[in-house]
């Protein structure tokens, strides 16, 4: 007989008769969750660690049982995160313990219809034959008659979780064979930001940090869905709203962002310049400036030559325009009195000119060398402090911004000018000695044909308010994955080296010498570049690398145009680039124009991929899009497919970089399983294993790889290479081996070893300095004794913008740093982004060069005179100044001018990669919506990391799109019904979501409808659906190669897309319909 329960024991009853009412407490406890036990309590040990998912950096503490993961929870020590986890960062415990992970590698022979299973010994071994094979078939000493020593046989594209360690040896490994097609995550995320943010301030990173914006006034959040992408990192916005701080969100969609913020601005997507050109008209012609500030740190006095031509003179274009390659000519845009290095140019041309007069430098990407450096800079510009003379930069940017009018703005953004008032009064009241405001983006901004512009007309903005440098202002660059700011600055890019210092470009004559001499600014930092360039190459070459062979500059392979992760695409489907590395990167669903990657990939002789399970990019030539419609056979597909199963975060030592340039160290928490390993173990074992196989070589081409130093060493049963003997070579240390304290240090004489110049310093005396973990709450809001942020652990960069020129801070309450004139040193909360012993009102001697030439006011310590640059004389290809170009696929009419596209957007015009009719132009009424894509709170990037997550793929099971009611009612969609969406490229299904969080906008006198597509999905996973990358082109911004996916056209019609062969037909019947040919969209 069952004891009756007493109904004390309910818990209902103690909630109604306790001091419980709200069952929070033990009121609600049974006697079964009583004697429930903690895994955190029965754990053995508990390992600090870093979330891996978005570029917040979260801090995470990982408990061990018996040597498996039974726990991850977020670490209230962090002074970033305070403990708090998005559902990412609380699913990394399914992330990396879930039983769907692989252990095994995966072998597809040629032509084979299914995997089998393969030795890791084995699997190896074959790919370094293959890598030795493909190397000796395809090398080349030269390139149309110049030196390039190189392969165009092999190319690299990695993640952006991978960790700094990995990324250095991978691009040292793979430099050291003579690949230069080495890409990153990197690329398509947000390398609009290191030219945007480099050339204006000289440095390519956040110029603040996240817990900084606790102290904004205004805060303007324009390309980002913050709360939603970034959760964590929201936390300080709500901070600053609690102390009366307003803020404002510029977005296409309602979102939850949105929901928090005071203000709401829909926006047309693609027309943020437009928008903040009119802010910037706003404030120039009613003089809102913080006159002061500008004067002293910016360029707005100096007088540019008489030679320049704005887009107010020709309809939209600036001189130097040569409409038959669709690039600029520099020189006309240069400072009077002055020769600036350019960043376009043939490289070639004039060579003993270029050496004389600095000038010409290599079109290909160049301008990302700004990530923390400058342009050569040789003379003295002429200056006019009065503001008045008509060249100088302010009566320029005066000038080319006065269309820019409120009416304008409305009619080219949608925005209604009373709303954009608003915006424009609140920005401005919170600006000036008392007050500062920040602007936080991410690849909303970025991903554009004139992405760099987008971030280049926010750091005008910033500049002409003096909000750079400043506590709670700044421009913060909202980084999507947790290292993808370290694959900038040890870059696995193509055209850079690390520390952004530019990859060499084949030429007749040039040697160690001739690139320091080409790339060298005569002042600031930028000016040790020789110090930074030999320390590197002592790191890689070792005891070979002797001043007498230009430390081995010959050994780095030549680059000779863009090599870009897009140009890689093409060279695949030539047939030129045989082998291909994937490592940690899905580009089958992931990049722009998936359908066109797939294709690449088919070409290939061999294809070796690392991830924790089988993504799109692993599967394709089983299951792809192409296999479905008969396009593709896999009998006939000859790629050769190696799978290699990943290491997840919790299973080895290493860095991230987090999106304020804070290095963070996650430990090792247990080994992996099975064959699962590192990226660094990859690395390192693959280079070993060539290594010896090409021992005894006397093949010239094989030197620079056998004199590569590879000796770290391993622990554990994998014979993993220790992460942080790796991060002791990236600190680098003297002739003496003594760890190097910062990067004032590094010679150019070949006595210091530098893997990485920015980075000089996370290793000081020998102590780990990113793994440096006091608790937030024992320290002051600057947080600097948790982990390392780069250069030298500041934390605001240009903080000597925080005082006045006398040194002195512009007020109290926005103290940051200052001169103490007692002590004879800058001192203040942050580490001095300036010489801690120049005093204020130092002017350099006559002739002075390098840092000495830098004055007491020169905030800026990067930049060739020390200056913010409100116009750029050099460094961005696309024009000195913002302008307001229409996506390179859109269905409106550029109001502003004649010129409708960028004009020197980079296209890539291809059978499988059409562009489309746009604004007036005949047949663009065929794609007359905007679709934008953006990311989801429970899904990241192309979704490997989360839609083969059970608990993430539950709460965002389907793809889907967000359209308004009225564009519902007008095609005909219903809720949670099917759309099928369509551009030159693909068609696409997807759920209807109608929704009023995407609203339509009068546009020009008609309304604009926009369409929303979360971009997560693929055919793989437990959440499966169609790829929003199937829709979109390769048409790429000129300065950092990133692809424009957040605006373009499209037609959606009700129903689902159609099947087999069905598919193609039906886009090749709207090309037809718009008339779309080779040329269509690659006019001017």
């Amino acid at each position: 007989m069952r004891q009756p329960i007493s109904i004390g024991s309910w818990p209902v009853w103690r909630q109604l008769t306790a001091a419980d009412p709200f069952g929070r407490a033990a009121a609600v406890r049974s006697s079964h969750s009583a004697s429930l036990e903690a895994r955190t309590a029965t754990a053995d040990r508990v390992v600090k660690s870093i979330c891996p998912y978005c570029a917040v950096g979260c801090a995470q503490n990982v408990y061990v049982r018996d040597e498996r993961v039974v726990q991850i929870e977020g670490d209230p020590d962090s002074p970033v995160s305070r403990g708090r986890l998005c559902p990412k960062g609380a699913a990394t415990l399914q992330l990396t313990t879930d039983s769907g992970r692989l252990e095994k590698v995966l072998y597809r022979p040629p032509h084979a219809r299914e995997w089998r299973e393969l030795d890791l010994d084995t699997a190896m071994d074959m790919i370094a034959d293959r890598v030795i094979r493909t190397r000796r078939d395809t090398w080349e000493w030269e390139y149309d008659g110049l030196q390039v020593n190189r392969t165009m046989g092999i190319a690299s594209l990695g993640g952006a979780t991978l960790d700094n360690e990995e990324n250095y040896l991978i691009k040292k490994l793979f430099t050291g064979l003579g690949v230069v097609q080495v890409e990153n995550q990197a690329r398509v995320c947000h390398s609009s930001t290191v030219i945007g943010l480099g050339t204006s301030f000289g440095r390519g990173g956040a110029t603040t940090f996240m817990q900084d914006l606790q102290h904004s006034d205004c805060i303007i959040i324009e390309g980002s869905n913050f709360a939603e992408a970034h959760p964590v990192g929201f936390q300080w916005v709500m901070e600053a709203k609690a102390r009366g701080a307003t803020v404002i969100h510029v977005d296409p969609r309602f979102t939850r962002t949105s929901a928090l913020a005071d203000l709401h601005v829909p926006i047309r997507a693609g027309a943020d310049i437009a928008f903040l050109g009119g802010i910037i008209n706003k404030v120039l012609t009613e003089e809102k400036d913080f006159r002061e500030y500008v004067l002293a740190y910016t360029n707005a006095s100096t007088i540019v030559g008489e030679q320049f031509r704005d887009t107010e003179d020709l309809d939209g274009l600036f001189s130097g325009f040569d409409a038959d390659v669709h690039q600029y000519d520099e020189t006309s845009w240069q400072y009077e009195g002055t020769q600036v290095a350019t960043s376009s140019g043939d490289r070639d041309v004039a060579y003993e000119r270029r050496l004389a007069a600095r000038r010409q430098v290599n079109p290909a990407g160049r301008g990302e060398k700004f990530g923390s450096g400058t342009a050569a800079l040789d003379g003295d510009p002429r200056q006019d402090p009065t503001l008045r003379d008509p060249r100088c930069v302010y009566q320029i940017l005066k000038r080319h911004f006065s269309r820019y009018t409120p009416e304008m703005v409305e009619r080219v953004t949608g925005i209604p000018q009373d709303v954009f008032d608003q915006v424009c009064r609140h920005l401005i009241e919170a600006s000036g000695p008392e007050r500062t405001s920040a602007f936080v983006y991410a690849v909303g901004w970025t991903q554009h044909t004139d992405g760099s512009q987008f971030i280049r007309a926010a750091s005008i903005l910033q500049l002409l308010l003096g909000n750079i440098g400043r506590p709670g202002g700044g421009i913060q660059a909202l980084r999507g994955h947790a290292s993808i700011q370290g694959s900038t600055d040890i870059p696995t890019l193509f055209n850079l080296l690390p520390g952004y210092i530019p990859m060499p470009h084949a030429h007749r004559q040039g040697d160690f010498d001739d690139f320091i001499d080409g790339d060298a600014a005569r002042k600031g930092f930028w000016s040790n570049l020789r110090a930074y360039m030999a320390s590197m190459l002592k790191a890689w070459w070792g005891p070979v690398a002797q001043p007498e062979n230009g430390f081995c500059f010959d050994y780095l392979p030549r680059i000779t145009g863009s090599h870009s992760a897009y140009d890689t695409t093409l060279e695949q489907l030539k047939g030129t680039c045989k082998g291909y590395f994937l490592l940690g990167e899905n580009p089958a669903v992931g990049s722009a124009n998936a359908r066109m990657q797939r294709l690449g990939m088919a070409k290939l002789d061999w294809l070796v991929v690392r991830d924790f399970s089988l993504i799109e990019s692993a599967t394709w030539w089983k299951d792809g899009p192409e296999i479905e419609s008969g396009e593709l056979s896999t009998e006939q597909i000859g790629t050769e497919v190696f799978f290699m199963p990943a290491a997840a975060h919790t299973e080895k030592s290493g860095s991230f970089t987090n999106t304020n340039r804070m290095l963070q160290w996650h430990h090792q928490a247990v080994e992996p399983a099975g064959d699962q390993r590192s990226e660094l173990w990859f690395t390192y074992h693959l280079g070993r294993i060539i290594r010896a196989k090409l021992a005894g070589s006397t093949d010239p081409m094989d030197r620079p790889i056998l004199d590569l130093t590879w000796d770290y060493p391993t622990e554990g049963r994998t014979g993993e290479p220790m992460a942080e003997a790796v991060l002791a070579e990236i600190n680098g240390w003297d002739g003496d081996g003594r760890p190097l304290s910062n990067y004032n240090e590094l010679r150019d004489d070949g006595s210091t070893t530098c893997g990485v110049w920015i980075y000089c310093g996370v290793y000081a005396d020998g102590i780990n300095q990113s793994a440096r973990r006091k608790p937030g709450q024992e320290q002051n809001w600057i947080g600097a004794e948790w982990s390392w942020a780069w250069p030298a652990n500041r934390r605001v960069l240009y903080n000597r913008a925080s005082a006045r020129p006398d040194g002195q801070p512009w007020s109290e309450r926005k103290r940051l740093v200052w001169w103490d004139e007692q002590a004879g040193r800058w001192t203040g909360h942050d580490v001095p982004d300036f010489e801690p012993t120049k005093r204020p009102d130092y002017q350099p001697p006559e002739g002075a060069e390098g840092v000495a030439a830098l004055r007491g006011t020169d905030a800026f310590i990067m930049q060739a005179d020390g200056l913010g640059w409100l116009y750029v004389p050099t460094g961005v290809l696309d024009g000195p100044l913002p302008t307001h170009y229409e996506p390179q696929d859109s269905p409106v009419r550029n109001p502003l001018y004649g010129q409708q596209r960028n004009p020197a957007r980079l296209l890539r015009p291809h059978p499988e990669n059409r562009y489309q009719p746009s604004g007036s132009e005949p047949g663009a009424e065929i794609f007359p919506y905007v679709v934008t894509t953006y990311r989801l709170t429970e899904h990241f990037t192309a979704g490997a990391m989360t839609r083969n997550n059970p608990y993430l793929a539950e709460l965002q099971p389907e793809f889907f799109c967000e359209v308004s009611p009225e564009l519902a009612t007008e095609r005909g969609l219903e809720h949670a019904g099917w759309a099928t969406i369509v551009t030159a490229r693909n068609a696409i299904e997807a759920r209807v979501l109608v929704t009023s969080r995407m609203a339509p906008l009068r546009v020009d006198g008609r309304v604009i409808h926009q369409i929303g597509l979360p971009f997560h999905w693929g055919p793989n996973g437990y959440s499966r659906g169609d790829a929003a990358n199937e829709l979109s082109a390769i048409s790429l911004d000129p300065n950092s190669h990133i692809q424009e996916v957040k605006a373009f056209s499209a037609d959606i019609r009700p129903g689902r897309r159609p099947r087999g062969s069905s598919r193609p037909a039906m886009v090749r019947d709207y090309q037809r319909r718009a008339g779309i040919t080779e040329r269509t969209g690659t006019e001017v």
